[in-house]
């Protein structure tokens, strides 16, 4: 497996800092309730755009949005490709391969390698989502 170069880390956050500057802030929609598939109790996937990847060894970016009510929790046991996760509302208990846990609270960013394991729980008293950007491999 090939990680990310500098290179590719320095372009996504370059992108992620001009919509920020472009906009006065960088603030995430919310989803519609009815929005998406459910792919466990109280977990919703929204799908939010696909588009040919510019970064040397992926085909595909894709961002999705996964929505969890309170107290709602998903799990898979290995990711399809590598992402980036950022926390965009509420509070989520993450869980990655053993001894891999933490709390992201709105803003936090995380890595999650394709193979790896990984579980999410909402363990605040509202909703929250999980931002996904998934990079695909060619």
């Amino acid at each position: 497996m090939k990680a990310i170069d500098r290179r590719s880390a320095l372009a996504l956050g370059l992108a992620a800092t001009a919509s920020s500057i472009a906009t006065g802030r960088a603030i995430a929609q919310p989803s519609a309730a009815s929005q998406g598939t459910d792919i466990a109790p109280g977990v919703r996937l929204v799908e939010l755009g696909k588009r040919g990847s510019m970064l040397p060894g992926h085909k595909t970016v894709t961002m999705r949005d996964v929505v969890y009510q309170p107290r709602a929790r998903s799990s898979n046991p290995s990711m399809a490709n590598d992402m980036v996760c950022h926390c965009t509302q509420g509070q989520l208990r993450i869980k990655q391969r053993a001894g891999v846990e933490f709390i992201a609270r709105r803003g936090d960013v995380w890595s999650c390698e394709k193979g790896s394991p990984e579980e999410g729980e909402n363990v605040g008293s509202g909703v929250a989502i999980m931002r996904v950007i998934d990079l695909a491999r060619a």
